[in-house]
């Protein structure tokens, strides 16, 4: 059943972690991943805040499923030119900042009761392929490293980054041929990068899917990318969702909005995306 499985991002309804447990556990949602707080990464936590996180998680009724981490959104080459984005509070560092912070970041997974650490795949090369066998070696590193502590790594499907689609992510995830590393499959972002999710983006992930994110997604009439709420985009959520449990898919969903309305706020914002996918579920064959 989807919705036994289904979580959200906290600060995609609001920045201050009570208030974001107690929309969750309002909406009887199962789990919550943990990326920033108060505009804090989750990284910069003391042993003490964390302690305070979990008591707060677990208080409710909830779990952490996975912490979102920035890792390895970080340039290969810092002489080479690449595309950027987000990095959630945590500034621009090299590689071995990176896999130091690997190592935090599988200490807060195990004070959150959790083994799933999202990761990316360097920020994007003009020509990812170039570079495909200094990508596959940085992330089965990472894995080995994840492996020896009981984690399992979630390689998202980024535009910004190496992976930046299904067909790059999965390349990676194959080539890389670790138990510990796993596609993160976010048909949103697929959509965002002007690729079609469903079918021929989740074709390529459809064996190698540890995690689901949800958002929508569409391009406004200036040729912008845009997320909206689900529903109301272009990412053909009810056949997506029935392929995937037809193709057996166990594993957790999370909502991660990316969508406020105008003048309004986070919150409102995953409400109109939670609502839009219970509708959604309704109509179409899937278990709620």
């Amino acid at each position: 059943m989807i919705w036994d499985r289904l979580g959200i991002i906290t600060d995609e309804v609001s920045g201050d972690l009570t208030e974001a447990l107690d929309w969750a556990a309002d909406r009887e949602l199962k789990h919550v991943e943990i990326r920033t707080i108060g505009g804090r990464n989750i990284v910069d936590f003391t042993d003490g805040e964390l302690s305070e996180v979990i008591q707060e998680v677990e208080g409710r009724g909830l779990f952490v499923s996975a912490i979102s981490s920035p890792l390895f959104k970080c340039a290969l080459d810092p002489q080479r030119p690449v595309m950027k984005g987000d990095t959630f509070g945590q500034e621009e560092e090299d590689i071995a900042a990176h896999f130091a912070k690997l190592h935090r970041f599988i200490d807060i997974a195990d004070q959150l009761k959790t083994n799933r650490i999202r990761v990316f795949s360097f920020w994007r090369e003009q020509n990812p392929r170039d570079y495909e066998e200094e990508i596959t070696a940085n992330l089965r590193k990472a894995a080995d490293i994840a492996e020896q502590h009981g984690k399992l790594l979630l390689l998202e499907n980024e535009p910004s980054c190496n992976g930046g689609f299904a067909e790059e992510v999965a390349r990676i995830v194959m080539k890389v041929q670790s138990d510990a590393l796993r596609a993160l499959w976010d048909p949103g972002n697929e959509q965002y990068g002007g690729r079609s999710s469903y079918p021929e983006g989740y074709a390529h992930v459809r064996k190698l899917t540890g995690h689901v994110h949800l958002k929508d997604a569409l391009f406004l009439e200036d040729g912008e990318p845009s997320c909206v709420p689900i529903g109301t985009g272009k990412v053909p959520f009810a056949a997506m969702l029935n392929a995937l449990q037809e193709d057996g898919y166990s594993g957790l969903y999370t909502i991660e909005t990316h969508f406020i309305p105008e003048g309004r706020t986070a919150m409102e914002g995953s409400e109109l995306t939670l609502q839009g996918l219970k509708g959604l579920l309704k109509r179409i064959a899937v278990d709620l």
